[in-house]
């Protein structure tokens, strides 16, 4: 049963106060004991989004407002987007790879190795416009039993990652991370906002010509707990999930606002036929309310 909350804006800045949305927020499920990993897939009209320590996918339908379970198991899957064609992009902590679910409902893997070495726990992914797909790599995954299986880092960092989208090469494009996590670019795909859940920011990259990162500066320090996923607005703000909900922060850095929820939001995505619909995964729920701004397309989504 769908439970009505009256929705909380706090504007910290005049810029936020054209922001505007239902007078109330609707928390469309809760039991998860940890939700993550919202994605919207406007062909079907469902958003899918992981429970981790479940290890399910759970699967919510807008026509229709049930919610069944889309995977199970499911490799203890935390971060999901779709691809060009349509294709569901995952990270999967058990698996320790970013898997993808093609048309006819196999999975196959991108990728769970470099130089020989197995992933951490691919944690978020976003695909760009060339193709190519990047991924964090925390330790979660590894850390306990809780979110996927116990184990030794291969790799002994944490790192930002690059798939080629011809060759299928993984390269490392960012190594400085305690705990990289959130991602998302910029509206033309010239800078990728990189969150850190050891350290509590956001940092922002320039992509270079060749799909690398260079001039990596802090973009944002979060007030409340930890930024972790991150999506942008069609005027370019980052909005972020954090410890008091989510955090709305200006192009230029500025945290404007918040929209306040009952629980720590984990990650964020904009859904509905408009894109206007904000969709919240938060500790044990899945929130959303319809808003008067549009989340950014997709580049093939034009």
């Amino acid at each position: 049963m769908i439970e009505s909350i009256p929705s909380e804006f706090e504007a910290l800045d005049d810029r936020f106060r054209v922001i505007r949305g239902d007078p109330s927020v609707e928390r469309l499920f809760t039991g998860c004991r940890w939700a993550e990993g919202p994605v919207y897939v406007p062909a079907a009209r469902y958003l899918v989004w992981s429970d981790i320590p479940n290890d399910r996918m759970l699967r919510w339908d807008e026509m229709t407002g049930a919610v069944g379970t889309f995977r199970h198991p499911c490799g203890y899957t935390n971060g999901n987007t779709l691809d060009a064609q349509g294709r569901l992009v995952t990270c999967e902590h058990g698996g320790r790879r970013v898997s993808r679910t093609e048309h006819d409902g196999s999975i196959s893997t991108i990728a769970d190795r470099i130089d020989g070495k197995r992933l951490n726990s691919p944690n978020d992914v976003v695909v760009r416009s060339d193709g190519s797909i990047w991924f964090t790599d925390p330790s979660y995954g590894i850390d306990s039993d809780h979110e996927g299986h116990r184990a030794e880092s291969e790799i002994g960092s944490c790192n930002v990652y690059r798939v080629d989208p011809v060759s299928g090469e993984i390269r490392i494009v960012a190594d400085d991370f305690a705990r990289p996590n959130g991602l998302a670019f910029s509206l033309d795909e010239t800078a990728l906002y990189v969150t850190d859940t050891e350290v509590g920011n956001i940092r922002v990259f320039a992509v270079t010509a060749d799909g690398g990162l260079t001039d990596g500066r802090v973009f944002a320090e979060c007030t409340a707990g930890v930024f972790d996923g991150i999506r942008l607005d069609t005027r370019g703000r980052v909005w972020g999930a954090a410890g008091d909900g989510v955090h709305c922060l200006d192009p230029d850095g500025t945290l404007i606002g918040k929209l306040r929820l009952p629980e720590p939001a984990s990650n964020l995505v904009f859904g509905g036929l408009k894109r206007n619909r904000l969709f919240v995964t938060a500790s044990t729920s899945l929130y959303s309310l319809m808003l008067n701004v549009n989340g950014a397309a997709a580049p093939w989504q034009g």
